[in-house]
């Protein structure tokens, strides 16, 4: 045998044991979750709420990392090179998610809560836009790409977590900014004694500000009639299908098309072209249109699943479960937890930040945002947090068993827009009530308008974070050419 065929060979054999290798790796993980949930079900078997967060995050995880899906890629490929791919894939998330919310609706166990649309929606969104440019993923990609073995996308889930929870507790300075109205409304609300609300600069944007707000779902603003009607129609197609088709027509039109014709050589198309062209835009990518597929579809069925378990449970926060369970160090002054009862990321993991800095003896229950509303559980029982670390764990599954995991230690420039990008985004999501998930995702799929004004602002964001990034490249590289 030559040298060349025994090293061939030799290649062969190396990568079909790192793929047995990464197999095992894969299988040691879901082993060790399955284990865990049977431990947690014979202790009690409540805990079923929580392990219902933990497959469904690992379901999100394996559909997030097979499909590259990641909010960031899709802005930047757009804006970058004029690639849609990931914009695509989005919306067919979102058609369908519609859909299976529509569904769940018209069965009565939706956990979904419109948002209030104001200012602060698009500022945050376009705050959150220009820092996921520099992070290289958004709040949903930098878990998966965590479970990749990416040590900077693990910088940027760090910085998130801390970042929102120094936010939502600084005072001082920043109390200057909060305009006269806004201390005074809230002044009035009469919070518990516990709370500072007239210091904190978050309490008082919070009470001040968004609480005399209203949010609604187009089907209760065009007043619907009929649960069916309002849910398919009003929230679902008005909401979110028809804005998305109109989106995937503009993508082709300025993003697609001219690509599409040159390459099959149509000089006069007609409309038959058109729609083959928005079809094979549609299924140029087939994993990212099979992970929108399927995110959509899970995401519905995790509104249902925590749904049905709050009717079984007769529950309205997972607080309850928690009291009754005897675990009532972490939760807020009303007895609640974070319990979104849908897709969501962002805030679980302020809860992180904030159990650390309470650990290292930093205040942080004296707010709104931690005291009144979401407390700081421990990590161990936090039903969201599982969440975030089952999409963790899902990336890692299949990033294993696809040969798709590495180690990548980030360069110096890298982790310093990990961390500042991340910080970034921590103060978007804060100001717009959610990230790319929770302020979009899960909200235009509700029929709830605010979603796509976040996507707006994060559109903007996006785009200039992209021409600020590439001017930051054209200097660099300029200077690296003068010092040599």
């Amino acid at each position: 045998m030559s040298e060349q065929s025994n090293a061939i060979t030799m290649d062969g054999r190396e990568g079909l044991w790192y793929g047995h290798k990464g197999n095992l790796y894969a299988m040691l993980i879901l082993g060790l979750v399955m284990i865990g949930s049977v431990w947690a079900l014979s202790l009690d078997t409540r805990w079923i709420y929580l392990l219902v967060y933990v497959w469904f995050g690992i379901g999100y995880g394996v559909l997030l990392q097979y499909g590259r899906f990641c909010m960031a890629s899709a802005v930047r490929d757009l804006f970058a090179v004029g690639v849609p791919r990931m914009a695509v894939g989005m919306l067919i998330a979102v058609v369908l998610f519609s859909l299976t919310a529509a569904v769940v609706k018209v069965m009565g166990v939706n956990t979904f809560h419109p948002h209030p649309i104001g200012w602060h929606v698009i500022i945050g969104g376009a705050i959150f836009g220009f820092g996921i440019v520099f992070t290289g993923g958004c709040a949903s990609g930098s878990l998966y790409k965590s479970g990749e073995g990416n040590l900077g996308a693990m910088l940027v889930v760090l910085s998130i977590s801390f970042s929102q929870a120094i936010y939502v507790t600084l005072g001082g300075w920043f109390d200057r900014l909060v305009p006269a109205s806004w201390t005074e409304s809230a002044a009035t609300k009469g919070m518990p004694e516990e709370l500072t609300v007239t210091e904190g600069w978050f309490d008082q944007f919070t009470a001040g500000y968004i609480w005399d707000l209203q949010g609604s779902t187009l089907a209760e603003s065009l007043e619907f009639e009929g649960e069916v009607a309002g849910a398919f129609v009003g929230n679902a197609f008005l909401g979110a299908i028809l804005p998305s088709l109109v989106l995937l027509v503009y993508l082709y039109m300025f993003a697609y098309r001219k690509g599409y014709l040159r390459r099959y050589k149509i000089e006069m198309p007609k409309l038959g072209d058109h729609l083959r062209g928005i079809w094979s835009m549609v299924s140029s990518s087939r994993n990212t249109a099979i992970a929108g597929l399927g995110l959509g579809l899970l995401a519905g069925l995790h509104m249902w699943a925590t749904g049905a378990l709050r009717d079984h449970y007769q529950i309205f926060n997972f607080g309850e479960l928690l009291a009754d369970m005897g675990h009532t160090a972490g939760l807020s002054l009303q007895d609640t937890v974070f319990d979104p009862g849908y897709w969501y990321i962002t805030t679980q993991e302020a809860q992180w930040g904030a159990w650390i800095m309470e650990k290292a003896g930093v205040m942080s229950r004296d707010n709104i945002f931690f005291g009144l509303e979401n407390g700081i559980p421990n990590p161990i029982i936090n039903a969201p947090g599982w969440m975030s670390i089952g999409i963790i764990f899902g990336a890692a599954v299949i990033a294993l068993s696809r040969r798709e995991f590495k180690w990548k230690v980030p360069n110096l420039e890298t982790a310093m827009f990990a961390l500042i990008g991340g910080a970034l985004m921590g103060l978007g999501a804060r100001l717009a009530m959610g990230c790319n998930i929770g302020a979009f995702f899960a909200t235009v799929t509700n029929g709830d308008l605010s979603g796509w004004v976040f996507l707006a602002g994060m559109t903007l964001g996006g785009y200039l974070g992209v021409k600020a990034f590439s001017r930051w490249m054209e200097w660099r590289a300029g200077k690296d050419e003068f010092d040599i």
